[in-house]
């Protein structure tokens, strides 16, 4: 029962994480605009946003699953000694389907808006992300190559000191959702950010295209980025008795 309780808690997570995240990207980030009435999110609301799902998403499944909402997550965690090998492939299928029925709500909603259309040429269509022509700031493969895998070992580093003995205890979702904030500030303009797999394939999926052409790079340099992150932690900066 208790590895089902977990997968569950993992797909509601991520479901809730995109959700909120994508969500305001599509929903409030430009809201207004057309009118030049811009009252919308724009960037620093939409960072908010994806640290906000984190931390309440934390507090609300953490205790049941560790609450990862990320395969990236999920693996710089096994690389650090903190998460069971046995267990990723679970935790992986569940965040891809919660990221998934997330981005089916998305989608739906806004199609009940009169004109909805999604620009598959447009860069960050749908909440995408991408690189070159699909990178919000035109952005080359190489620097989003290096930006995802700085960002997400720091997250990962970020993440395990802040849930380690030593850290203030229920402190540690509000560290982690503040990091993702800041992620997000950096990287919007030049990949619309990922550092998460199942949210970037969440929403490649309803876009297609060159969207789900460019979505290796949103799978291996997140995945490289937590194994450095969670190498790093393991190796050179972890107190924790273990």
């Amino acid at each position: 029962m208790q590895p089902m309780r977990a997968a569950l808690a993992e797909c509601l997570g991520t479901f809730w994480l995109v959700l909120g995240g994508c969500g305001a990207a599509v929903f409030a980030a430009g809201f207004g605009a057309e009118t030049n009435n811009n009252l919308g999110l724009g960037f620093l609301g939409v960072s908010l946003a994806f640290g906000l799902s984190v931390v309440t998403g934390a507090y609300a499944f953490g205790h049941v699953s560790g609450g990862h909402f990320n395969p990236a997550v999920t693996a710089g965690l096994a690389v650090a000694g903190r998460f069971e090998p046995a267990k990723i492939p679970a935790y992986v299928v569940a965040q891809i389907v919660g990221g998934i029925l997330a981005a089916t709500v998305i989608f739906t909603i806004a199609s009940g808006a009169q004109g909805f259309a999604i620009d598959g040429s447009a860069a960050g269509a749908f909440a995408t992300n991408g690189y070159g022509a699909l990178s919000p700031g035109g952005y080359s493969m190489v620097s989003a190559l290096l930006a995802e895998i700085v960002l997400t070992a720091v997250f990962l580093i970020v993440i395990l000191g802040a849930t380690s003995k030593g850290s203030a205890a229920g402190m540690g979702g509000l560290a982690i959702g503040l990091c993702l904030t800041l992620i997000h500030m950096v990287s919007i303009p030049i990949t619309n950010t990922s550092v998460n797999p199942a949210r970037s394939t969440a929403m490649a999926v309803f876009v297609g295209g060159d969207q789900v052409g460019q979505l290796w790079l949103f799978w291996v340099a997140p995945l490289v980025g937590a194994a450095l992150g969670g190498g790093i932690h393991r190796f050179f900066l972890d107190a924790d008795d273990s």
